[in-house]
């Protein structure tokens, strides 16, 4: 199997890398993350004009027809720019859950708006105490005529706070942990009912606790079929997680140049502190844990458009655990050669690692998805 990308893909890469080089530095980044969107709507526009917010839509919403390789190539490079903008929760979360369940009048309609960066969206889904559960869904949709009202609350909506909609998950049947009876369903910012409360995460980024009462839907808002969302989002995380693993090894990556060049120039003892035999050791360990890193992620991206659900989260399970231990160890032997400079703000070894440590913690942490595995290689 080739592993090494295309032509074209090879173009956008480094279509990418020009772009982080030369709009988004480390103090531009600092800047956005304390703006009010906590991100730029004008880089926004530029990465559609790019063409990234097309890449893994169909050419008959206006999209390029990408696949899961594809969208792990833009993650690995928007996670070695910290990039703040909302493209996990819009284009691979949201985007994705229309793309592979959505109506024709549901694609035709937010597949193009999302592609053209005219609209931003979020997928609410987990719940207080629902502790990684996918399956742990409170929030109630009560049948209302030709529509729904939904009531509830969900917790850590990422990007939630800058969407224009809400791709909401609630029960039309069944008991709090049922596999059966979750539907998905559309809902705008603006409805009645709906209370949006935005804060930052610890890396930067924005999430939000949304609350929702008496919130009417009609039935048009309504994502596949009523009561067996289930698997619909089990696959986009899965799918999500996939795109995470090859952020955080852009991430990785990128920390593991900031290291190293400044092992070459930190001197101590009249010499730089790279031509130590022990820090070699910890730097040549960084370097192996994410190339094994990248291995797991580029599994992941292979495994993730399988329509064999089992196969699917075997293989993205073992890439998320494992990619999360490498996230750590890479991580923390960064700030550990840094020495104090490693945990200051100013210095953006810091914001590498605390991306990281919320990479490992988002979907499934590294020994959730550790359990995950071992559950699954025991059933079989």
């Amino acid at each position: 199997m080739d592993f090494n990308y295309n032509e074209e893909q090879l173009a956008l890469q480094d279509t990418l890398r020009r772009f982080i080089a030369k709009d988004y530095g480390f103090e531009q980044r600092r800047a956005l993350a304390k703006s009010a969107d906590g991100f730029s709507r004008d880089h926004w526009r530029q990465f559609a004009d790019l063409g990234i917010l097309a890449l893994p839509f169909p050419e008959d919403f206006g999209g390029l027809n990408g696949n899961a390789v594809d969208s792990m190539l833009v993650m690995e490079m928007l996670g070695r720019g910290l990039v703040l903008e909302p493209y996990l929760a819009t284009v691979i979360l949201c985007g994705g859950l229309i793309r592979d369940n959505g109506n024709q009048t549901q694609k035709e309609a937010l597949l193009p708006a999302i592609a053209g960066g005219e609209l931003l969206m979020a997928l609410a889904h987990y719940e207080a105490g629902g502790r990684y559960e996918q399956k742990h869904v409170t929030t109630s949709a009560a049948s209302d005529g030709n529509g729904y009202v939904l009531n509830g609350a969900k917790a850590v909506v990422l990007s939630g706070s800058a969407a224009d909609k809400l791709i909401v998950s609630a029960r039309t049947g069944g008991a709090p942990n049922d596999p059966d009876g979750i539907s998905l369903f559309l809902v705008e910012r603006n409805a009645p009912g709906l209370t949006v409360r935005g804060y930052p995460t610890q890396d930067g980024a924005r999430a939000a606790e949304v609350k929702l009462t008496n919130v009417r839907v009609t039935g048009d808002a309504l994502i596949g079929a009523q009561g067996a969302a289930l698997p619909l989002i089990e696959r986009a995380f899965d799918y999500a997680i996939a795109a995470l693993c090859a952020e955080a090894v852009g991430a990785m990556a990128a920390l593991n140049e900031v290291t190293l060049e400044y092992l070459k120039t930190r001197k101590q003892f009249g010499q730089p502190i790279g031509r130590f035999q022990a820090l070699q050791h910890r730097m040549v360990d960084m370097v192996i844990a994410t190339e094994q890193a990248r291995s797991m992620a580029t599994l992941a991206a292979v495994k993730a458009d399988s329509t064999d659900a089992l196969e699917r989260r075997r293989a993205i399970s073992a890439a998320k655990a494992y990619v999360g231990q490498s996230a750590r160890s890479v991580g923390q032997s960064a700030v550990q050669l840094h020495g104090g400079m490693g945990v200051v703000d100013e210095l953006n070894v810091s914001h590498y690692f605390k991306r990281l440590t919320m990479i490992n913690a988002t979907f499934g942490d590294a020994d959730h998805h550790l359990g995950l595995f071992s559950d699954m290689l025991l059933a079989a």
